[in-house]
């Protein structure tokens, strides 16, 4: 059984940057195309960026020129860049392998991103 373990939240004032990681075992990221998905409080989950194996990138219209997606296949992590943070990107991130469009494999702890001043 794969496991996700993402990581590199944290509070940070509006404006802000941060990275997430998302880290699995095996070589699985390098195989499969890879999200980050976010849930804020009282919503469903949502894929706000996705990577495949051949680099190109999609994102939701709301992260659009602010956050990038990457993959470091060596090390089977993806991470996720995020600038200009505003506070309704406040959520709990997490991240999978996509598979036919839609999440594969069992969800990990997620990484909480806070953007308050």
């Amino acid at each position: 059984q794969v496991q996700l373990v993402e990581s590199g939240g944290g509070l940070v004032q509006p404006g802000g940057s941060l990275r997430l990681s998302c880290a699995a075992s095996g070589s699985i990221f390098s195989h499969n195309v890879a999200g980050w998905y976010r849930q804020a409080p009282g919503k469903g989950r949502e894929l706000v960026a996705q990577i495949t194996t051949g680099g190109s990138t999609d994102y939701v219209d709301s992260v659009k020129g602010r956050f990038t997606i990457s993959r470091d296949g060596a090390k089977s992590t993806v991470y996720l860049q995020m600038n200009s943070l505003k506070p309704e990107d406040t959520a709990v991130y997490y991240c999978n392998v996509l598979r036919f469009g839609s999440a594969s494999l069992s969800w990990g702890q997620g990484t909480q991103v806070t953007v308050s001043s």
